[in-house]
């Protein structure tokens, strides 16, 4: 009978369990996925707009396009050093793995606070003109998104205190860096569209 079993159900070959995607990993691609199509939305509400604007963008709405191009750069390298973490975790240093965590943190917390930096010295609020308003709501809620990947990578720093990793804690790991690479990836169509494209 347990030949018969393990003709019908040959085990897995080795590491068949690591390629195949976890049920988390699957369900937070679905969700960036809704996520992506929120702010497909706001894009396409700010070319719209755009495009019935006679003059782009309307006057006293200057950006400083050098501290917000060397905080993208801040951001942006927090996606290469949360992909290093992984692979770390990956192959079980766990320690070196939190460090570069550590590291995606502050990168993170440091554009967010330009970001805070940057709301409370513009010279045109919300309520300004359309590209006061677009400008607000779509920095805000990148900003949340950005948020909340901080407070995930403090969870995960929190879950990998431990001298040994649960089970679970791999597939949390990728789970986060999903969520963090789509922040980074969003925030370069943002800031093409109101730094760049607004030029």
């Amino acid at each position: 009978m347990a030949s018969i079993v393990s003709v019908e159900n040959p085990p897995l070959p080795a590491g068949a369990q690591a390629r195949r995607p976890s049920l988390l990993g699957v369900g937070v691609m679905i969700w960036l996925g809704s996520e992506l199509m929120f702010f497909s939305g706001l894009f396409a509400a700010f070319f719209t707009i755009r495009a019935h604007a006679v003059v782009w963008p309307p006057p006293g709405t200057k950006l400083d396009l050098v501290q917000a191009g060397i905080f993208t750069f801040v951001l942006l390298a927090s996606s290469p050093t949360m992909q290093f973490a992984v692979w770390l975790e990956e192959h079980g240093k766990r320690a070196l793995a939190r460090r570069w965590v550590m590291v995606s943190l502050l990168l993170g917390a440091a554009f967010l606070a330009n970001q805070a930096y940057e709301w409370a010295t513009l010279p045109f609020k919300a309520s300004t003109n359309a590209y006061g308003s677009l400008f607000y709501i779509m920095t805000g809620l990148h900003g949340l998104h950005v948020l909340l990947g901080l407070v995930a990578m403090l969870a995960l720093l929190g879950r990998m205190k431990g001298p040994a990793g649960d089970p679970g804690e791999l597939t949390v790991f990728q789970a986060v860096s999903y969520y963090w690479h789509f922040v980074d990836v969003v925030w370069i169509g943002l800031f093409s569209c109101l730094f760049l494209l607004s030029k």
